[in-house]
Order: structure tokens, then C-alpha cells, then sequence
């Protein structure tokens, strides 16, 4: 018998671990994702998965080296990567970015977020991984979208790209956490026709000749 190849993740430096295949891998997924929606990450272990789980600590750690990386890997296998939406203009790109399917919308999305909160701030390993692999392409959405809104001639010269681009998601998450305020699609709407909109299309107090590289 020809031995499998053993996977590698992004999240295990980059050491070879045997492989939880198929459906048996996903059971594990969801458990991991229910255990994180019930206690959080601080309070997730992998004994509780792995009851949650009905499998045996050993299997876990036999193909993922410890929470951080299963419940990074539970994070990613829940969503496809994003696409950038291309309505032709900057205004629809972004309500159905944040009001589509994995948008801020969803209440699973921001309670999936507030699970993960606190380690965010007080676990630096569980927090690069967070922003990397789960953020980052959401984010990368995002930077395309402006992208595309530039070369439509929609952004003004001298726009603030850096701060301009995550000030959607910040102003609707700092209403939820702080006001208590669940993000919907009026109040998405309304922080892009209020705020979003207005920055990016009327010239800076000091203008430059060509909108801020986002690198």
C-alpha cells in the first residue's frame, strides 16, 4: 500500500501531520465551531472538541499541533475565500460585500467574531493566524473594491486609502460591541451614503495629485 502524503497548513509551521480525512475532518470542523459559539476561544480546549466531537484528544492532536491552528482551520473550511462583487459601482460593490452571503450582516458572522475577541488581544500566535487567514482575505475584498472604484474614476484624488477602506467595518462593528446596535442593511447603507461615500468622493483638506497607495 502506497502511503498518503501527509498535509501541511499554513498554521503548523510547516510540519508534515497525518490527515482527517473527508467527512471525519468536517465533523471535527463543526464541532470545533459549535465549542467555540458556546464558550469562546479563551475557554475552548481540545478535550472539549473532542468530546463534542465523540473522538479521542490523540486523533486531534495526531493532525492539528493545538487550538489555534484547528480552530483557524475550522474558520476557513466554514467559507470560500471571497470574491470581490463588481456592480460597476463603489456603492454596490460594498452593500453586497457586507449584506451577501459572509457579510457583517449575518448574525453567525459577528457572533463568530465576538468569540474570538478577546484572544485576538491577549493571544499574539491565535491573533496573526486570525488576521491572516481569516481576515485577510475579507480584507483583500475590500482593497479590491476600492481598487476598482479608483480606476472607475470614482475616488477623488488625495483620498486616504488606509483609512478610508476598513472605516465600513469599523463604524458597524464599534455600534455593535460598544452601542449594541446589530449591523443591518439600512445601517450598512447609511454609514456608506453618510460617511463612505462623501470621504471618498470630495477632496481632501489637503489634496494630493493621486489617491494613497493602500500597501
Amino acid at each position: 500500500m502506497t502511503p498518503q502524503t501527509p498535509s501541511r497548513t499554513a498554521t503548523d509551521g510547516g510540519a508534515a501531520r497525518p490527515r482527517v480525512a473527508g467527512d471525519r475532518e468536517q465533523e471535527i470542523y463543526d464541532a470545533t465551531l459549535a465549542v467555540l459559539g458556546e464558550v469562546g476561544y479563551d475557554r475552548l480546549t481540545m478535550d472539549a472538541v473532542a468530546t463534542a466531537a465523540k473522538a479521542s484528544k490523540a486523533t486531534l492532536y495526531r493532525r492539528w499541533n493545538g487550538k489555534v491552528q484547528l480552530v483557524i482551520e475550522a474558520l476557513v473550511a466554514e467559507k470560500s475565500a471571497p470574491e470581490a462583487p463588481d456592480t460597476g459601482s463603489l456603492r454596490g460593490d460594498l452593500m453586497a460585500s457586507f449584506c451577501g452571503l459572509g457579510g457583517i450582516t449575518q448574525p453567525h458572522q459577528l457572533a463568530t467574531f465576538s468569540s474570538v475577541l478577546t484572544a485576538m488581544v491577549r493571544d499574539e500566535e491565535f491573533a496573526a493566524a486570525y488576521r491572516r487567514d481569516v481576515l485577510g482575505p475579507k480584507i483583500a475584498t475590500t482593497d479590491e473594491i476600492f481598487r476598482r472604484a479608483a480606476g472607475r474614476g470614482e475616488l477623488c484624488p488625495g483620498v486616504d486609502l488606509p483609512v478610508l477602506v476598513p472605516a465600513l467595518a469599523g463604524i458597524l462593528l464599534h455600534r455593535f460591541f460598544v452601542l449594541g446596535e446589530v449591523p443591518d442593511e439600512a445601517a450598512v447603507a447609511r454609514v456608506i451614503d453618510h460617511v463612505i461615500l462623501p470621504a471618498a468622493t470630495r477632496p481632501a483638506a489637503h489634496q494630493t495629485d493621486t489617491p494613497k497607495d493602500m500597501s
